[in-house]
Order: C-alpha cells, then structure tokens, then sequence
C-alpha cells in the first residue's frame, strides 16, 4: 500500500508533477488528484494502484513500509540511489 503523503514526496524527490505522473502510470490526472487528496492510505483501483506504483519505483524511489528497518519509524520514501548528478562537498577541518 502507498499513503498520499508518500506520493506526494515520491513525485517531489522525481520532480514531476501530478500530469506526468498521471502518463507515466498510464492513468488520468483527475485519478492521481483523487488518490492524492485521500487521507491516509489511498484507496483505489488495485490495477490503477500497481500502476502508479510500479511508475514511481521505475523512475527511481523506494517506498519505505511501516516495518521497514531503518533509523526513523512510519512510512516514506527514498531514492534508491544517489543521482550520478549530484555534487560532492568536501568539508576542511582545518579551519
């Protein structure tokens, strides 16, 4: 399952928004608005949720579950990898 707070973020950490979502996923931009303005967990067509879903995870984020190990609790989302375009900052500790 997928909450409305974490696709906003996926699309967010994407940088696309709800239109190119909508044709990524194959689905109409009225059905991403739905979905995104639930509360809570998004309730929907099964076939249209693995859509968007598998649209997001292929252009680069990992949905994080409720038992997923990592440092914080809950729910969120995550790239899963770093973008080859960001850049690197060195720190001199000899200041």
């Amino acid at each position: 399952m997928i909450t409305s707070q974490q696709m906003r973020a996926a699309r967010a950490l994407l940088g696309i928004d709800q239109k190119e979502l909508a044709a990524l996923a194959g689905v109409s931009v009225p059905t991403i608005q739905r979905m995104e303005a639930s509360d809570g967990q998004v309730r929907c067509v099964v076939d249209t949720l693995v859509r968007v879903i598998s649209a997001l995870e292929q252009g680069g984020v990992e949905l994080i579950g409720d038992d997923a190990p990592s440092q914080g609790r809950g729910r969120g989302v995550r790239l899963k990898q770093v973008a080859s375009s960001a850049t690197t900052i060195e720190m001199d500790d000899s200041e």
